[in-house]
């Protein structure tokens, strides 16, 4: 996608690995390049990069890294290590660990460093055709929406799916930007998605691409939805079970559950990655992350004098609790957008357009 007319990919390689520091965003767009394994380590787990597929790309290139400076078999294990512990929820990290692992281990050690770079460009260029792909099938849940309503389509989101949490894109947002190439109109209530306030860079991404949009406090939904103000609830996610669950940024099962009271469609994008072939239940299975109090007891933003500050919003001693993730059940989710096409929230609907994982099983 592009920032002030020029296109950039989250991540990118020249002659090392550069990423967009999100910590910044939507205020500053600064550029970190990662060189060593405590740098990439510190960039998933601090979240300069975020988002399953951005963090499974990232990890990709830092075992890359780590091959480039020691391609034995002990260094291998010690960054696969290393890189899985940063991040428990998203399982595109072990994904993308996982396959660096397995197509490394059989070649010669000589042979490591430019093979594994190469497999990561090679995740990085599937994740971006994957979630362009996701955007088409999406494209049609909006076009069957908007032949039966006069006006915008409007669509609310929860965190941030967009193209700065993939490669490019973005998971939730795909639809969102071929609808409005498509010149269907479309408005965007935006989350401002607490803790970190990731609704922000939606909002800052939409704005860019001149998509209509409003930032709404995580409490509005449920009172937009009463008043006929939502048409179609769509979310990302970071992990969904063989059986559909959907593990999303803390306050999105809360959406699901408004979205079914109101007889609003629930949809969520997803490549295929993130599908967590081994886990069915979800509420008992996928790990939650718990987070550093501070994401909650302080903010970040700019001030009046445009610098960008943190403050402090709680009492002083103040014992807080930061759950990054919950679990929505398949129940309450209407469809799976996938690149393959939408599947039901179930283990026959993902296998219908999986079939290998049947097999697999």
């Amino acid at each position: 996608m592009r920032i002030d007319g020029k296109h950039f990919r989250s991540i990118w390689f020249d002659d090392h690995t550069q990423i967009i520091d999100q910590r910044w965003l939507p205020h500053e767009v600064r550029i970190a390049a990662l060189h060593t394994r405590a740098d990439f380590v510190t960039a998933i787990r601090d979240m300069w990069v975020r988002g399953a597929p951005l963090i499974g790309a990232t990890a990709a290139y830092a075992m890359a890294a780590d091959m480039a400076r020691d391609p034995s078999n002990s260094n291998m294990s010690e960054a696969y290590d290393a890189l899985y512990a940063t991040r428990p929820t998203a399982v595109n990290l072990r994904w993308a660990l996982d396959r660096c692992r397995e197509m490394l281990a059989p070649l010669a050690e000589p042979d490591r460093a430019s093979a594994a770079l190469q497999l990561a460009h090679r995740i990085a260029d599937e994740d971006v055709e994957m979630n362009r792909q996701i955007g088409l099938h999406g494209l049609d849940i909006i076009k069957d929406i908007a032949a039966r309503k006069s006006g915008p389509v409007n669509i609310l989101t929860h965190c941030n799916a967009g193209w700065i949490a993939t490669v490019d894109w973005g998971t939730a947002t795909s639809p969102m930007y071929h609808a409005h190439d498509a010149g269907i109109p479309i408005h965007v209530w935006v989350d401002e998605t607490r803790p970190r306030n990731q609704g922000a860079l939606t909002a800052w991404e939409l704005g860019a691409h001149g998509i209509a949009h409003s930032y709404i406090t995580d409490n509005a939904g449920g009172h937009l939805m009463q008043h006929g103000e939502v048409d179609i609830v769509l979310t990302g996610t970071d992990r969904t079970t063989a059986a559909g669950d959907v593990c999303n940024k803390i306050g999105t099962y809360l959406k699901a559950l408004a979205a079914k009271a109101n007889d609003i469609p629930f949809y969520v994008g997803l490549p295929s990655p993130t599908i967590d072939w081994t886990v069915q239940d979800g509420l008992r299975d996928i790990p939650i992350e718990d987070r550093d109090g501070a994401e909650i007891s302080h903010v970040q933003g700019k001030s009046a004098s445009g610098q960008i500050e943190t403050v402090q919003v709680t009492p002083d001693g103040c014992t807080v609790a930061n759950p990054a993730f919950d679990v929505t059940p398949r129940s309450l989710v209407t469809g799976l957008i996938t690149e393959r096409g939408i599947a039901k929230a179930s283990r026959e609907g993902l296998l219908r357009l999986f079939p290998e994982q049947r097999q697999a099983g």
